[in-house]
């Protein structure tokens, strides 16, 4: 819908511009047809005009991890912002993208954000995995959570065991804070669900997959 809107929008500014060409309607029709991306790049346009507020505003949160809540470069060229929630399947799906990317680019850092929507055992793993992060073992919790299957009761522990977590750790005023913090701001960028991630002036609230991911980190390295 969205799309259709600023299509519609895009397709009026052409046509007001050409007002008194009777060739107008056929001319935009024309160039519409031979390059439909420019509705995409119209649209991609609008959404950094709509949320470049917001991310002026929280570029530090977003880009500053909790604790070693963090995986890539020490001294990033590019950072993407990820708010994401164990249950999640299509942040499942994207971590492997996740991994590759970080493989393939030295110079990115994915900083992760518990964003658990998803039910209690989304926010038992959000608060597991924030202990181990300010143990300094985020890393290693995340992997190991995600070998151990969907985050419930049995393997939150397993992963804490293996990161040496308890539960007591969990328990840490400064989790709940942060986990507050997170429902805010991806609030305000509009967010639907997961995964949701923030890399240069993009806001992507879907699984776009590796290539998307790629493309969207180029294209902030490009912006510097």
């Amino acid at each position: 819908m969205l799309l259709t809107a600023v299509g519609g929008g895009l397709v009026g500014a052409l046509l007001t511009g050409a007002v008194g060409y009777s060739m107008a309607p056929k001319l935009v029709r024309e160039a519409i047809i031979s390059k439909p991306e420019m509705l995409i790049d119209a649209q991609q346009a609008l959404r950094e005009q709509q949320y470049a507020p917001v991310l002026a505003a929280n570029r530090a949160a977003l880009e500053t991890p909790f604790a070693s809540s963090w995986k890539g470069a020490s001294k990033p060229e590019v950072t993407l912002a990820y708010f994401y929630d164990y249950a999640c399947g299509y942040c499942r799906r994207s971590n492997p993208d996740i991994e590759r990317l970080l493989k393939e680019d030295k110079g990115l850092r994915v900083v992760y954000h518990e964003f658990p929507i998803l039910g209690p055992d989304s926010v038992a793993a959000a608060r597991a995995s924030l202990a181990a992060s300010k143990a300094g073992r985020f890393a290693q919790f995340h992997d190991a959570l995600y070998d151990a299957g969907q985050p419930s009761t049995e393997a939150i522990a397993l992963a804490a065991n293996a990161t040496s977590i308890t539960p007591e750790q969990a328990k840490d005023p400064a989790i709940e804070t942060e986990i507050e913090k997170n429902y805010r701001i991806a609030g305000q960028l509009g967010a639907t669900g997961t995964p949701l991630f923030v890399v240069g002036n993009r806001v992507i609230n879907s699984a776009v997959g590796y290539e998307g991911l790629k493309e969207a980190i180029a294209a902030a390295r490009a912006k510097g």
